[in-house]
Formats: structure tokens, C-alpha cells, sequence
């Protein structure tokens, strides 16, 4: 089966499976209405509430027009590929491919954006940010919103020096996030969350 071959996928799917995951079982998963990512054998199942998908909505709208006036792609939710056991669904990611590709290569990928939420927020800010840096993904902006209601947010923006991720940048609630690379941006906290 291709990628782009995809079938809808049942529960029983994953309950049946034996062992580590591969690449292969991964892509034979098909289409699923969750986002599944594959990380060293296992999966990582996440979903997203209607919080996380406003700011995921506006997040894209602040960088669309920055990442296509430097040349590149906004790709919401898209499949980044960083090797043979780790192929993870970014929230956003800024790629330098066409967005028609089923999978990014990770050395395509220029920035990715990951909103954290009750699931998910320690395996973003560990996890998935260590396997990122792994894979040499320049930039990395991580978006924390207060759980508790959704009425803040702060957002870190990392670039990648060696194996490792620094802040770049910062912004709290009430603040608006700008830099020049990797390519001119402005994100405003007061922006994605507007409901």
C-alpha cells in the first residue's frame, strides 16, 4: 500500500497488533479520524478540542503569509518523516516542499509548531522536541495555553544549535512574538485566541 492508498481504520486495528510498530504497520494504518504518529515502535494518539483547533486556525492565518513571501509552504497537521521509527504529525509545519506530499522529509522542514494540551503538553516540550532537534529542524515554536480556560497563552520560539534546541524568542499573554528568521514573523498572543 502507498501513502497515498489509505483506508479508514478500525479500533480493532490497533488492539490486535503485536509487538513494536514499524514503518510499514504505521503506513498500513491507512486514513484515521486521530492523529497517530509513529515514535520508536509505539504510537502516540492525540486528539484536539475545539480550543486547540481555534488557535491552530489562527496561528496559520499569522504565518501564512510570512512563510510565502520567503518561498515557502504552511502545512497544517502535515506527516514529518525524521527517520525509519519516528514520523510525527506537527501541528504546523513551514516546509520548503509542495504541500501535495503525503510525507515530509524532516530536512524539508524549516519550522514546526506544536500547541501543547492536557495530553500532550509534557511529550511536546520533551519528547517530541528532543526528536526534532535529532532530525535537524532548525526551528521549533512551542504554544502553551493556560488549560484552565483557555484565556493565555505563551509561546517560545527555539532554534537549533547542534543537537539542541534555545530560546530564541518569547512572548507572554498580551505580548506579540516577532523575528526576523526564519523569515519575518509577528505572532500575536491576543490574536490566536480569538474565539
Amino acid at each position: 500500500m502507498t501513502t497515498c492508498e489509505t483506508l479508514p481504520m478500525g479500533k480493532g486495528t490497533l488492539d490486535n497488533h503485536e509487538g513494536p510498530w514499524t514503518e510499514a504497520d504505521w503506513l498500513a494504518l491507512g486514513e484515521t479520524h486521530e492523529r497517530i504518529e509513529l515514535f520508536d515502535g509505539s504510537l502516540l494518539v492525540t486528539s484536539a478540542n475545539d480550543y486547540h483547533n481555534t488557535i491552530l486556525f489562527n496561528l496559520m492565518k499569522a504565518l501564512h503569509p510570512a512563510a510565502r513571501a520567503a518561498g515557502l509552504r504552511a502545512a497544517q497537521t502535515p506527516n514529518v518523516r525524521l527517520n525509519s521509527e519516528r514520523t510525527l504529525i506537527p501541528d504546523l509545519a513551514i516546509k520548503k516542499s509542495p504541500i501535495t506530499t503525503a510525507i515530509s522529509s524532516a530536512d524539508e522542514v524549516v519550522l514546526v509548531c506544536e500547541i501543547t494540551s492536557p495530553s500532550n503538553a509534557a511529550n511536546d516540550r520533551i519528547n517530541k522536541m528532543q526528536a526534532y532537534a535529532e532530525a535537524q529542524i532548525p526551528w521549533y515554536l512551542l504554544i502553551e495555553p493556560d488549560f484552565s480556560g483557555y484565556e493565555s497563552v505563551a509561546l517560545v520560539l527555539y532554534r537549533l544549535e547542534g543537537r539542541t534546541y534555545i530560546e530564541h524568542a518569547a512572548a507572554k499573554q498580551g505580548e506579540t512574538l516577532t523575528s526576523t528568521l526564519p523569515f519575518p514573523l509577528a505572532i500575536s498572543t491576543e490574536d490566536l485566541l480569538a474565539f
